[in-house]
């Protein structure tokens, strides 16, 4: 009989590097400040086999009907516990009752479904919605860059449900000509998610650097290698493909014109999606939008301003009865006297990414 294999190696070391992982931590961190805040999770099973993880806001257990509910849909790079973490308490304590869910293959939510499409992540989302036994029949919905994809989606085909939008630098009025036109920093889909999906410390160093209007002088190498190793290695397959149905084919004229009233918030020195697409998102919306731009911030507006970017999406949803303008930022029709005379054909790293 032969001797049995000797024991790999592999598993302990896996061990003491989740142990000793600061992203994990992190991780840990943000979840626990879920249901410090009275959150708790769920996960609703969807008929064609997907599940996507929610979290429930202390008044769905109580059965209480909340003020203003409002969905939160967070962006390509992290799940909802890392992007929506900062925000929960203040939410909650303007009376706002937050749904926060996991999109299709972040976090803990996934599905066998061949569709990537946002209007199948949309489908997905207002299913475990309706599948709730206290969710609100009518809701806000907030979208930060790829969840704004989401959202927008949502909000066409579920006017219904939808109350009105806050769309966070979200490139909805994106084109696949915008590519070869110069518009970003990529010349191709394959190399922009090579930087949205990052394997390497030298592609994630470049997607801060193009995230962050200010990014952090500080990247130690094993902080960003334990960052890969936990947050972008799983589903790679699949967001790659979520990233190719976002872009292929993508036209201006086939974006339907949705009726909820929509504030578009952007950071003025986004160069992930350029001020460029709020400005066509504006004009696109016309008077059932407004568009505030913050200033000093980047793509990562909910990294690098998270008190503004809460007053504001607070502000906008707890009225749902006027149009929302703040005069502390500026107004859209200001920024395209300033935007009209820049030029985009910078290059390199002062080139917008995707």
């Amino acid at each position: 009989m032969p001797a049995p294999p000797p024991p790999s190696a592999a598993v302990p070391r896996r061990r003491w590097q989740n142990r000793l992982s600061p992203t994990l931590v992190r991780d840990r961190c943000y979840t626990r400040s879920f249901q410090a805040a009275g959150l708790r999770p769920a996960a609703v099973p969807l008929p064609d086999g997907a599940v996507v993880h929610i979290w429930l806001p202390p008044t769905a257990a109580t059965g209480a009907n909340p003020l203003h509910p409002v969905l939160l849909l967070h962006g390509f790079g992290a799940s909802a516990t890392w992007q929506w973490a900062p925000f929960l308490r203040p939410l909650l304590a303007a009376g706002l009752a937050p749904y926060v869910p996991d999109l299709v293959f972040f976090g803990a939510s996934a599905s066998p479904s061949a569709d990537r499409s946002p209007a199948y992540q949309a489908n997905c989302i207002a299913a475990a919605m309706a599948a709730l036994p206290t969710a609100p029949q009518r809701y806000a919905v907030v979208g930060v860059s790829y969840g704004g994809f989401v959202a927008y989606h949502l909000a066409n085909a579920f006017p219904a449900a939808v109350e009105r939008l806050v769309l966070v630098a979200a490139g909805v009025c994106l084109e696949e000509a915008d590519l070869a036109a110069g518009l970003f920093a990529v010349e191709d889909i394959a190399e922009a998610a090579s930087l949205l999906l990052p394997q390497r410390p030298e592609d994630l160093r470049r997607l801060v650097g193009l995230t962050f209007c200010r990014p952090p002088r500080f990247m130690p190498s094993c902080f960003i290698r334990d960052y890969i190793r936990v947050m972008c290695t799983e589903n790679v397959k699949e967001k790659t493909e979520l990233l190719y149905a976002l872009i292929n084919g993508r036209k201006l004229s086939d974006l339907p014109k949705i009726s909820q009233q929509t504030l578009i918030i952007w950071g003025e020195q986004d160069r992930v999606f350029p001020l460029e697409l709020g400005l066509r998102l504006k004009r696109h919306l016309g008077d059932t939008s407004e568009l505030i731009v913050v200033k000093n911030a980047g793509h990562a507006i909910n990294r690098e301003k998270p008190a503004e970017l809460c007053r504001l999406i607070k502000n906008y949803i707890a009225d749902p009865s006027v149009k929302y303008r703040d005069d502390r930022k500026g107004s859209w029709k200001n920024v395209i006297k300033r935007f009209a005379g820049s030029s985009l054909r910078k290059v390199d790293s002062s080139r917008p990414l995707l």
